[in-house]
């Protein structure tokens, strides 16, 4: 049996819901606490620039509720960074962020930033926050995302979910080679390794394999699931797939 596998769902689309009527309904903590029940080892939002869905209070009700870790997902910008230094979260993972764009669109290219993220992540490490970065599977990356001081790498597993569904399976299967490659390499520096983004349960088996990888962050998939079966069944169900894979 291969190293537990940790849960982490994210509960942005709760909060998507909620905006969708401008009301208080429903309420993101409850759904993090749900979460908790059905098997999730702990949480994860993102914070907007544009707030387009998690608020800033919603911020403050995760971390005063919260019995398991919060995962501050956060674009690298003064104003972010000074939130996550005031809240202190567990763990705090960095995501490129556009304003025009639906969801994440690929990784932080932290080869061509790496002084400017090498000084914005200092801070937040010793601040005790657990610093984490949004990567693709690809060598450079992983190896200046160690350099610059990272405990963490997410691997974007996103552009393996979409050959998946676009039924290109021998691009699929040489993007799971080079996750699996990249977790190993990662691992070997150092990096603990997560993934995440886009996993459904169609998908979700072979990352979860992945011996290296020890935490998948899953939300979208989960909330929307939730409609038809609910959302301690939705991630009742990932969780178990999860611990199958590591058989």
């Amino acid at each position: 049996m291969s190293e537990i596998l940790r849960l982490g769902v994210n509960i942005d689309h709760v909060a998507t819901v909620r905006n969708a009527r401008g009301s208080a309904y429903p309420d993101p903590v409850r759904a993090a606490k749900l979460a908790e029940q059905a098997g999730a080892d702990g949480i994860t939002a993102h914070l907007r620039e544009d707030r387009r869905h998690i608020s800033d209070a919603d911020i403050e009700g995760l971390m005063d509720a919260l019995t398991m870790p919060l995962n501050f997902e956060m674009a690298a910008t003064a104003e972010m960074q000074a939130i996550a230094l005031r809240h202190k979260p567990h763990a705090v993972c960095i995501v490129p962020e556009k304003r025009e764009e639906r969801t994440t669109e690929g990784g932080l290219d932290v080869a061509r930033d790496d002084n400017r993220l090498a000084q914005f992540i200092a801070p937040l490490r010793d601040a005790g926050c657990r610093v984490s970065l949004f990567i693709a599977a690809d060598r450079l990356q992983v190896e200046t995302a160690a350099r610059i001081g990272a405990q963490v790498v997410e691997l974007h597993t996103g552009a393996y979910c979409d050959l998946h569904y676009e039924g290109r399976f021998d691009e699929r299967d040489a993007e799971l080679v080079r996750l699996r490659d990249m977790a190993a390499y990662g691992k070997s520096l150092g990096l603990e390794i997560h993934a995440g983004h886009g996993l459904t349960y169609d998908t979700v088996t072979p990352i979860a394999a992945i011996p290296e990888v020890i935490e998948l962050n899953i939300g979208h998939f989960l909330i929307g699931e939730a409609i038809f079966r609910g959302l301690t069944p939705a991630i009742a169900e990932m969780r178990r797939l999860m611990d199958e894979a590591r058989k």
